[in-house]
């Protein structure tokens, strides 16, 4: 294992999307994670990586849940554990004996961490929901569209991973420095309806001193403005321009040939439309690859807009390294990054249970208890 979270020790009870995202990314930073799998999942093939990259990094073990013994092997490593994840509806592990109430009698420095759509109470606790309903009702979706255009749902980036994974991956690690020092336990209630509406932060800001309005598309950052915009080459490719400051919209107006007085009031909204019509023809004269000898590496505020399978390609990447390739997967690289402490993927992403007696061992249950597990069905 690598990385600042070297030493701490997390359960995590398998679950779908921002879940095993945060869990990802602290097991990225050097947590030892053990995932807790349905043991109906388990085949026993393990000559090859599970495909879903959200699940590396961490060991896999098997273990029925409705199974009482199960549910104490669990407890066991929860006693020894720094962290617990869970992404049930709310109420869910408390009916199986995993609640918080359970957890912490077994171990009181434990951070019990849960992510939820919802969260753990209100009106729409219970109801179920996607990453699309859960940005919806915190206000972000609303915004992000083109003038008189629906809604655009930004894949489920907003809700699931940054709203959900995001905040409960921060909340956990906070928790923990603060169990650090008082010695307690506690529960992060991390809920993608309250981490979506908490990045809306700034606009909040923008609308209450007037710079942003509720008409989508017609502001600053929501494709109103044609100095922030995205533009179709020659060749059908797309390139984004991201000029605000005077700066660097002069550079743009230097680079792109924009001479005439009309582009001199870029502040004034109501010329918008037609200059984003102008520039738009003026991005169609050339192909994206000549546009990307022109502006890149210049103050413009450009780059290319790469699909998801030359994003690894491109030589600014290849040079950081953002992007890796593990077991013939191409994947985002861990991050952030440390100077001293530096991350790294431990290992391809396991099948269903695939560690049961490995990490069983190192998490001090002895084989032959592991072997009487294994006869009562409890793990698989």
């Amino acid at each position: 294992m690598s990385g600042p979270l070297t030493g701490i020790r997390i359960v995590e009870l398998a679950g779908i999307g921002p879940g095993p995202f945060a869990a990802m990314l602290l097991a990225d930073l050097g947590a030892d994670i053990v995932r807790v799998e349905r043991s109906s999942l388990v085949s026993g093939q393990h000559d090859r990586p599970h495909w879903d990259i959200l699940n590396r990094s961490r060991r896999s073990i098997g273990v029925d849940l409705k199974n009482p013994e199960g549910v104490e092997t669990v407890l066991r490593l929860v006693e020894q554990a720094d962290a617990l994840i869970e992404g049930f509806r709310p109420g869910v592990t408390e009916r199986l004996g995993l609640g918080p109430d359970d957890c912490l009698a077994r171990n009181p420095r434990l951070v019990y961490g849960r992510m939820t759509g919802w969260g753990q109470d209100g009106p729409y606790a219970q109801a179920a929901g996607h990453d699309i309903n859960y940005i919806a009702l915190a206000g972000a979706l609303h915004p992000i569209g083109r003038a008189g255009q629906a809604p655009v749902p930004p894949l489920n980036l907003v809700g699931d991973f940054g709203g959900g994974a995001l905040y409960l991956a921060f909340g956990i690690a906070a928790a923990l420095v603060e169990a650090g020092r008082s010695g307690q336990g506690q529960v992060v209630d991390a809920a993608m309806v309250d981490g979506a509406a908490s990045l809306t932060t700034m606009f909040h800001s923008m609308m209450g001193i007037g710079m942003w309005t509720e008409e989508r598309g017609t502001n600053l950052l929501d494709t109103g403005a044609h100095f922030y915009d995205v533009y179709q080459c020659a060749d059908g490719e797309y390139v984004s321009i991201g000029s605000i400051e005077p700066q660097f919209y002069a550079e743009l107006r230097r680079l792109a040939g924009l001479d005439a007085d009309e582009w001199d009031a870029q502040m004034d909204g109501s010329a918008w439309p037609g200059l984003k019509e102008k520039l738009a023809a003026v991005f169609a004269q050339r192909t994206r690859d000549e546009w990307c000898a022109l502006m890149e590496h210049t103050d413009v505020c450009f780059a290319p807009v790469l699909s998801l399978a030359e994003a690894p390609q491109h030589p600014h990447n290849v040079a950081r390294q953002t992007f890796v390739d593990v077991a013939g997967v191409v994947q985002p690289a861990p991050a952030p990054r440390f100077s001293r402490t530096p991350g790294a993927i431990a290992r391809p992403p396991a099948q269903p249970g695939q560690h049961t007696d490995e990490a069983l061992a190192d998490w001090g249950i002895p084989a032959g208890e592991v072997a009487k597990l294994r006869e009562t069905g409890a793990i698989r």
